[in-house]
């Protein structure tokens, strides 16, 4: 089975992701496609494993395998859990909405450091484009404060929002590069350090609820291997080695009483 077919044929839950998704779209924003499939349980079986995500097939569209989209997600990776919280849903089945039923379950205060560590990687990254260019790049600066109000918000009321809500047109004017390098680096570290303080009081477990998400996973596993058909269809004959075909009734007899004392 191809990584499109998987992609085509066994899709339980996709969305759109980016600017449309964080309600900060402008006539450039184009239409980032995130998604999950689940790969039938029988491909397991094989010595070539499906594979954990796939890019594609059409534009900007990124896929991952269920197995591996919980696994990420219960390490609170920000792509994964803001994927699983996207308010525009393209497309969606039984399996997909329990998994969107779990999202409770991959929060933790796990967050604090996946959102806060991947936001300062990003700001070494547009320190050193000032040093070198003497600008940032703005769009990634505006999806980097971005991110870190969302982690700042996340800790406070243990619930992900995607959308920029009223700071949509301050973002807005950071990504057309309308603010001073200066005042961005301070606006990153303002929110930064709310988000630091916000793990203080957070509601937010220290750990996920693994064990439900496991069971979930072990779940859609089974149903996957009681619909498709094994490694060989139990239907058709086996193929006989030579040399060994079945005895006669007759022989069989006669070897009986051959081995009688």
């Amino acid at each position: 089975m191809s990584p499109e077919e998987l992609v085509r044929d066994h899709t339980v839950y996709s969305c759109v992701m980016g600017s449309r998704a964080f309600g900060l779209t402008t006539g450039e924003s184009d239409t980032d496609r995130r998604g999950v499939f689940v790969a039938p349980t029988a491909l397991y079986w094989r010595f070539e494993k499906p594979p954990t995500h796939v890019e594609g097939p059409a534009d900007e569209q990124f896929s991952w395998e269920l197995e591996r989209f919980c696994e990420l997600a219960l390490r609170a990776n920000p792509n994964i859990l803001e994927c699983l919280h996207s308010p525009l849903v393209e497309r969606i089945d039984a399996t997909g909405r329990e998994l969107l039923s779990l999202r409770g379950a991959f929060l933790s205060q796990r967050v604090h450091e996946t959102f806060v560590r991947y936001a300062r990687a990003q700001s070494r990254k547009l320190e050193a484009d000032v040093r070198r260019h003497g600008a940032p790049r703005w769009k990634h600066a505006m999806h980097l404060v971005r991110l870190l109000i969302s982690c700042r918000d996340l800790l406070r009321t243990g619930e992900l929002v995607l959308d920029a809500g009223d700071e949509r047109e301050r973002l807005l004017a950071l990504k057309r590069g309308e603010t001073s390098w200066a005042e961005a680096e301070s606006w990153i570290a303002r929110a930064a350090a709310e988000a630091d303080d916000a793990t203080l009081r957070t509601p937010l477990p220290a750990e996920p609820d693994r064990a439900r998400v496991e069971d979930f996973l072990v779940r859609v596993r089974r149903a996957s291997a009681a619909r498709e058909p094994g490694p060989r269809d139990e239907s058709r004959p086996a193929a006989r080695v030579p040399g060994t075909e079945e005895a006669r009734p007759a022989d069989r007899e006669r070897g009986t009483e051959e081995a009688r004392p």
